[in-house]
C-alpha cells in the first residue's frame, strides 16, 4: 500500500470527507470489478456500484494496517458484503421465512438466557430452551449470517474463516460465489455446527468439544474436514 493511500486512510478515519472521496475515486475500478459480479440480478449497475461504495467506506473505517493485510484485500469482502446484504434483504438472495423466523427466535432466546445466566449461553442451552437440536440452530444462524461473519476471529487463535479460505487469490473466488451460505449448506449437520461455533461464535476447539460432547481431537478433525469441503466448493 502506498504512503499516499495510507495517509488518505488515516485522514479519512479522522473525519476528512475529502480524503474519503479521493480514495473512492482512486479505487473506483476495484469497486466496479466487485459490483460487476452481481450484474444481471435485477439491480441497476449504478445502484450496485453505489452499494459497493458504501461497503468500501466501511472498509476504510474498519481498516487497521496492523492486520498485516493489504487494504484492497480487506476491502473486497466488505464491498461484496454490502451488495450481498442488499440482495438478501431485497429478496434476491432467498432465505425462507421459516428460517428467518427461527433465527429471530434464536436471537431472542440468546438475549433472554444471557440476562438470566449472566453470560453468553452455549448452543446446547439454546437448544434446550427452544426445543431444537444444535444442528438446527447452526443451520438457521449460518443461513442468515451477515457477510462480515467470515472476518470474525475465532476464540483464542485469532484467525477468521476469511483467513483460512482466502489464500492465493481465493478471496476473488469467494466474491464470485453469491454467498458463503450456499457452501455451508453442503456440509453435514455436525460439520456445520462446528464451523458455526468456531467461526460465527468465536469459540475455541476446547469449548466446542464440551458443547457437542466429543473430544477436542474429534473437533479438530471435523473442522479440518469441513474446511476442506468449503475450499473444494470455492
Amino acid at each position: 500500500m502506498s504512503t499516499t493511500q495510507e495517509e488518505l486512510i488515516q485522514r479519512s478515519q479522522a473525519g476528512d470527507r475529502a480524503a474519503a472521496e479521493q480514495l473512492v475515486l482512486e479505487n473506483s475500478g476495484l469497486i466496479w470489478s466487485v459490483a460487476r459480479r452481481y450484474f444481471g440480478r435485477g439491480i441497476d449497475p449504478d445502484d450496485l456500484y453505489q452499494l459497493g461504495c458504501v461497503g468500501f467506506l466501511k472498509a476504510i473505517a474498519g481498516f487497521d494496517a496492523a492486520y498485516g493485510t493489504q487494504f484492497s484485500t480487506y476491502a473486497v469482502p466488505k464491498i461484496a458484503g454490502e451488495i450481498r446484504r442488499f440482495l438478501r434483504d431485497d429478496g434476491s438472495v432467498k432465505v425462507s421465512r421459516s428460517i428467518k423466523e427461527r433465527a429471530a427466535g434464536i436471537k431472542m432466546a440468546r438475549q433472554r438466557l444471557t440476562a438470566r445466566l449472566g453470560r453468553e449461553p452455549g448452543v446446547s442451552e439454546l437448544a434446550a430452551e427452544l426445543g431444537l437440536t444444535p444442528e438446527e440452530i447452526a443451520s438457521a444462524e449460518t443461513a442468515t449470517a451477515s457477510a462480515e461473519s467470515i472476518q470474525r476471529q475465532t476464540g483464542e487463535e485469532g484467525f477468521s474463516l476469511e483467513d483460512v479460505l482466502c489464500t492465493d487469490g481465493m478471496e476473488e473466488r469467494i466474491v464470485e460465489s453469491l454467498s458463503l451460505r450456499a457452501a455451508l449448506a453442503q456440509l453435514s449437520g455436525r460439520e456445520r455446527l462446528v464451523i458455526d461455533l468456531r467461526y460465527f461464535h468465536a469459540l475455541t476447539q476446547e469449548r466446542v468439544a464440551k458443547i457437542i460432547g466429543v473430544s477436542q481431537v474429534q473437533v479438530s478433525r471435523i473442522e479440518k474436514k469441513a474446511l476442506a469441503n468449503l475450499r473444494n466448493y470455492f
